[in-house]
């Protein structure tokens, strides 16, 4: 009698071992079958808080999932039912397997802004404005925006590296900032640790300020030594700065594109036709190159320049050699009351 019966559950043990492997592996061909997308691919958010649950019940419906609860099933048994939050890619070629995979991973879509050198805070306010998911930053004050960023400054002008910077769905315009903050501190800590003896600068700060004037006055990457040069030695000698772009940034919306005369003799604390020595604050975000020619600037013996029309510069030594330059590339080339300098009939963009 006993034989018989234990054929029997021997029998029955090897039917129900082939029927378990039967399903596990149909279960298996599920899972790393390609997923079918009508549309192509499909961009699907995960909110923060969700349950690996919750979201293969959702992608069932979207008909994305056939069987969301075996893969639920699947991420127990394998300990992979925590998921990260943000909005993901999923294509054609990807498997309920690697689905999962890219949830676990928070392997997201990520996204690219960029902020040139030379702008300023109100520029960059603008472009990340100007992105659907950074645009609640233009309801917080510029003292909201510093503390959340952690820029503890007097004044944003200049704190941010100019730099392409990725992001992902979850962050803001806050993280974005923040980023751009450390970056600069950082770059510009390093810098001042390596700078030049006898720089006429008392502080870090004095140095941004200067490699945002230099930002803003070249148009060739070269020139930036070379425009530092002239700066420090306008400083050294007690001589007026006398560059355009600080007075342009000091009108801020009150400039229209056309730098007038009289607005090169009104008083602010951004006239450097007016003012001796630096600004009170940096005038645009500058890059580490600029950051770099304002602390390594170039020995010579010139303390004037005029742009020449093609992007560099003439530089002279003397104010009647700068005089002359400015006949040549300016006053010849453009209108008559264009000027280069204090004393001279233009308004010049340069000294």
């Amino acid at each position: 009698m006993l034989k018989p019966l234990l054929r029997a559950i021997i029998l029955l043990s090897i039917i129900a071992a082939v029927a378990v492997a039967a399903l596990l592996g149909s279960a298996q061909r599920y899972l790393e079958a390609p997923i079918q997308l009508t549309e192509g691919p499909v961009t699907w958010t995960v909110e923060q808080g969700s349950s690996l649950n919750a979201v293969n019940r959702h992608l069932h419906k979207r008909e994305i999932l056939s069987h969301p609860r075996l893969l639920s099933l699947y991420a127990q048994i394998t300990g992979k039912t925590a998921i990260q939050a943000g909005r993901y890619q999923i294509n054609s070629g990807d498997t309920a397997t690697t689905l999962l995979h890219k949830f676990n991973r928070g392997a997201v879509i990520s996204y690219q802004i960029t902020f040139p050198e030379g702008w300023n805070y109100q520029q960059w306010l603008a472009h990340l404005s100007s992105v659907e998911q950074f645009s609640g930053i233009g309801n917080l004050s510029q003292t909201q925006i510093m503390r959340a960023a952690n820029i503890d400054k007097q004044h944003p002008e200049g704190w941010l590296f100019p730099d392409t910077y990725s992001y992902i769905s979850t962050d803001t315009g806050i993280d974005i900032l923040a980023r751009a903050h450390s970056r600069m501190l950082d770059v510009l800590e390093l810098a001042w640790k390596m700078r030049s003896a006898d720089i006429p600068y008392d502080s870090a700060y004095q140095a941004l300020i200067m490699a945002s004037i230099v930002e803003k006055e070249t148009g060739l990457a070269e020139e930036r030594p070379t425009i530092a040069g002239v700066f420090v030695r306008r400083l050294n000698k007690g001589m007026r700065l006398q560059t355009d772009p600080t007075v342009i940034y000091g009108l801020g919306n009150a400039y229209n594109g056309n730098l007038k005369r009289s607005h090169l003799k009104t008083h602010s604390p951004y006239n450097t036709y007016m003012i001796k020595g630096l600004p009170p604050t940096p005038i645009a975000m500058p890059s580490a190159a600029a950051i770099e020619a304002a602390l390594h600037p170039l020995a010579g013996t010139s303390l004037y320049f005029v742009a020449r029309g093609d992007g560099g510069h003439y530089f002279s030594d003397s104010l009647e050699e700068h005089q002359k330059a400015v006949r040549k590339y300016q006053i010849y080339r453009r209108a008559a009351d264009y000027q280069s300098a204090p004393g001279l009939k233009s308004q010049s963009d340069k000294k």
